[in-house]
């Protein structure tokens, strides 16, 4: 691409892409404010799991964001799908864009990191924002990842360890079944502000949670849909040779009804599918999700982002 427009002097298009080598870390975005982010635009190259993406707000030494950058678009399988949401859109050949708006008062720093090991990958990227005042009480943008391959406790934590005000305004699951049946009976539960036990809120099955019904079953096959607010965007089903697993790619986006919490916040839901009997079977999925929500800051230190040996989808 450098020498492309060798012939059309200066002014034309040159070089729209940056190269990430093995382990370097590239700065994509250093913004005084205050000011916002609006849109986000990329397209990356190779391993999606192995680029992490991470945001900071004013000057913070651990950042509010940090997510392998194809789960952070909803990509957690390594795979495209076409996905077409308010929050996040995901459009052919692989075009990765975020709605999320992000407000900061004094400085916005986001960067990619390649953790694999020997390939560089290829960046075409474009961040939009916007220099305005930001209201007193406007929170901060966070997102955190999480796995499980496989889920040894069958209660999955989508996310724990929130501390402060703020409101949850949606989760990304990818899900890998590894049992025969349906997969999704478990609830999801929202523990907020004390709760111990029993939380505050309680969901009735996985697809009822991502605004869908019995099974997500149309005539005996799995329906993949898009809604602006939710959706199984993603079906990956088995080839009857080397793809031996059934994978599934979910959301929901909290957009018009946040989860507002006003000290503490986690989250869990059930692994759960039936077996002999109507009984309940506890299951052992491969589940890694991305919460996303406001709070005011500081916030809690995020666990330990796994490597890429962890991270790597097989």
């Amino acid at each position: 691409a450098s020498h492309a427009a060798r012939d059309l002097g200066q002014g034309w298009k040159v070089n729209p892409f940056i190269r990430i080598q093995p382990g370097e870390t590239y700065t994509l975005a250093e913004i005084d404010g205050p000011g916002a982010i609006q849109h986000i635009w990329m397209t990356p190259t190779g391993n999606w799991k192995f680029s992490i993406i991470r945001f900071y707000w004013d000057d913070e030494d651990t950042p509010s964001v940090e997510v392998p950058v194809g789960d952070f678009f909803a990509m957690g399988w390594n795979e495209y799908a076409p996905l077409s949401s308010l929050a996040v859109c995901v459009n052919p050949g692989s075009a990765f864009n975020c709605y999320w708006p992000m407000p900061f008062r004094k400085k916005c720093k986001i960067t990619m990191e390649n953790i694999n090991d020997k390939d560089a990958m290829t960046l075409y990227y474009q961040i939009d924002y916007t220099l305005t005042e930001v209201p007193e009480d406007a929170a901060y943008f966070h997102a955190q990842y999480r796995q499980a391959f496989p889920n040894e406790t069958s209660d999955y934590t989508v996310i724990d360890n929130i501390k402060g005000k703020g409101h949850f305004v949606g989760v990304y699951m990818a899900w890998g079944v590894n049992n025969n049946g349906w997969w999704g009976e478990g609830e999801i539960k929202f523990f907020m502000d004390g709760d111990n036990k029993f939380p505050t809120i309680c969901g009735t099955g996985t697809e009822d949670y991502f605004c869908g019904s019995y099974n997500f079953d149309r005539n005996g096959q799995y329906s993949v849909f898009n809604t602006p607010y939710a959706g199984l965007h993603q079906v990956i089903r088995p080839d009857g040779t080397y793809r031996s697993q059934q994978r599934f790619g979910l959301y929901r986006w909290h957009v018009l009804d946040p989860i507002r919490f006003e000290k503490d916040l986690r989250i869990t839901i059930q692994d759960l599918g039936w077996r002999h009997g109507g009984r309940y079977l506890p299951q052992k999925s491969d589940i890694s999700s991305v919460t996303y929500w406001y709070q005011s800051e500081p916030h809690s230190k995020f666990p330990k982002l796994p490597g890429w040996e962890e991270l790597e989808i097989n």
